[in-house]
């Protein structure tokens, strides 16, 4: 069975303080969010959204098998100022072949939180 699935849409991190979080990612990603309310917090970044969701039950530990990677224009710069801004490294900015580039973080909730340099990549329709 085929679902032919139209791309992503929305990247969600579920976390133990929306308004706390949603004051850390307004700094981070640099815009406000466009969708507010007690139960969830949308982003707009690049045509796809990030969603924050309050936390009902927090786990000990989130996995880390699923990371979003994020498209930027420097690994190695959005690496040092997620950091400087509380995240914690999980993989550290690494070159996988044909000058791509992927780091990720912890966000301060423990979500995961890629970052990709990709020069290949273009959204379908745009060059």
């Amino acid at each position: 069975m085929a679902l032919n699935l139209k791309g992503l849409r929305t990247v969600g991190y579920k976390v133990a303080d929306i308004n706390e979080a949603k004051e850390w990612y307004i700094k981070i990603l640099g815009v406000q969010p466009y969708f507010d309310e007690p139960f969830y917090v949308g982003f707009s970044v690049g045509g796809y959204e990030l969603g924050l969701q309050p936390e009902e039950n927090a786990e000990e530990s989130k996995t880390a098998n699923i990371v979003a990677y994020w498209g930027v224009d420097d690994v190695n710069i959005a690496w040092e100022g997620l950091l400087a801004n509380g995240a914690t490294p999980l993989e550290v900015p690494t070159d996988v072949g044909s000058n791509i580039v992927v780091a990720a973080v912890k966000d301060p909730w423990g979500n995961a939180f890629g970052i990709i340099y990709n020069p290949h990549f273009a959204l379908p329709g745009k060059d």
